[in-house]
């Protein structure tokens, strides 16, 4: 793992685990959440893998593989895919935008070298050439809401939660020197909890099918041909429901420390010494809501009932219906 330069800023705190090679923060939690939430700022996610895919036959072989629908995909479109195991649990969380030329797509740090070696698997007959080009480029992003710009020879990916911007790495401390004032992880995330926006590998286990964490329709188009998967996709959407469900918990304020990612997750009533139904994916404090976290639930808990996340009393929201 290269660690970025912009752990050289002032006040840097380097993150840890899965987030290791970037800022957790600059010293300023909630401010820099209260600057990303106003549309001011930027945040350095060059920790997390590039893949680009190019030649010809780009979109119609990557239509074949992963959930979303891609044959048409307008140059400059965001768009979100998955790739699964045969029986339907998510491997791969692709982040994608095609500039007409490549297709380019970021996701979790470290799992790249696996997507490129599914991905080189299938190449078979067609004119594809799959690339890692994570030591090439950045990723970075801006708010919602910014106004910042950027040179238009850079790739970006634009969504209603921002613009990722794939920036060649030699740039970076030019980019921060003209888009402050930075953000760091742990103000990033909070507002994707917020938000409730699923992570590869906090928000999925080696089990979780789409279903569960709210991903249908948004990574996962059911009007679509064959792709890996697909069957267990169908059945669940026509015949059944998913086994689990992604909730939003709002934490008690008064424990000084967060349930840790897998904190078991219980219903209150039964006391810390009942079934386990479920645990924590992601915990943050928020700005503005407190302490709140994501967590994946057996699918019948009752909507209304008071949770426990370890020893913390937790009240939770419907993110995916039971």
């Amino acid at each position: 793992m290269t660690s970025s330069p912009l752990l050289h800023l002032p006040g840097a705190v380097a993150a840890e685990g899965r987030d290791e090679g970037v800022a957790a923060h600059y010293g300023e939690l909630y401010g820099e959440q209260r600057a990303l939430a106003d549309g001011r700022g930027f945040v350095d996610l060059s920790h997390r893998g590039v893949v680009t895919v190019t030649g010809q036959d780009r979109l119609a072989w990557l239509h074949l593989l992963i959930t979303q629908h891609v044959t048409e995909l307008p140059p400059g479109q965001a768009t979100e895919a998955l790739i699964l195991s045969a029986n339907g649990h998510i491997e791969h969380q692709l982040l994608l935008v095609d500039d007409g030329e490549t297709t380019w797509a970021h996701v979790e740090p470290g799992t790249q070298e696996a997507l490129i070696s599914y991905l080189e698997s299938m190449k078979f007959f067609y004119r594809v050439e799959v690339a890692d080009r994570t030591a090439d480029f950045a990723v970075v992003h801006l708010p919602a809401g910014s106004i910042a710009e950027t040179d238009k020879e850079h790739v970006v990916r634009e969504t209603a939660y921002g613009r990722d911007v794939f920036l060649p790495r030699e740039r970076l401390e030019d980019f921060a020197s003209a888009h402050g004032p930075a953000a760091g992880l742990l103000a990033y995330e909070a507002l994707r909890v917020e938000a409730h926006r699923p992570r590869l590998g906090l928000e999925t286990d080696h089990r979780t099918i789409p279903h569960e964490i709210g991903l249908i329709g948004t990574a996962v188009h059911l009007q679509k041909g064959c792709y890996r998967g697909q069957e267990t996709v169908a059945r669940v959407h026509n015949l059944g429901k998913p086994p689990r469900r992604l909730v939003f918990l709002h934490l008690d304020g008064s424990e000084v420390l967060l349930p840790a990612h897998g904190t078991p997750v219980r219903l209150a009533a039964d006391g810390e010494d009942g079934r386990q139904l479920g645990f924590v994916t992601t915990a943050v404090r928020h700005y503005e809501l407190g302490p709140i976290a994501l967590a994946l639930v057996k699918r019948n808990v009752p909507v209304d009932a008071p949770l426990l996340a370890g020893t913390t009393p937790a009240a939770q929201e419907v993110v995916v219906a039971p």
